[in-house]
């Protein structure tokens, strides 16, 4: 599996103050535990949204997308519960 993130993804997690990313990376860093081992830890929250595009929580109001294909996981956005909204009515 490769793993990689859009440069919308980097924006926002870049904006985030120190703890919220520190929440974010770790997030991140089980779902990729997930992925490679198949044992999902518990409090990540992970389920599909639409088609390809998943969800992680990453604290109480962070939300982590991404689309999961053949080999390949794209982290998209880092948003709040609305975001997320806004960003699969767009897609």
């Amino acid at each position: 599996m490769q793993y990689f993130t859009s440069a919308a993804f980097e924006k926002t997690l870049k904006d985030l103050v120190s703890d919220r990313k520190d929440r974010v990376k770790k997030a991140i860093h089980l779902c990729v535990a997930f992925f490679e081992t198949g044992e999902l830890p518990h409090g990540l929250g992970l389920k599909p949204l639409r088609h390809e595009f998943w969800e992680i929580r990453a604290g109480i109001s962070d939300r982590v997308i991404f689309r999961k294909s053949k080999g390949l996981i794209e982290f998209l956005l880092v948003g709040s519960h609305d975001e997320v909204k806004r960003f699969l009515k767009r897609i």
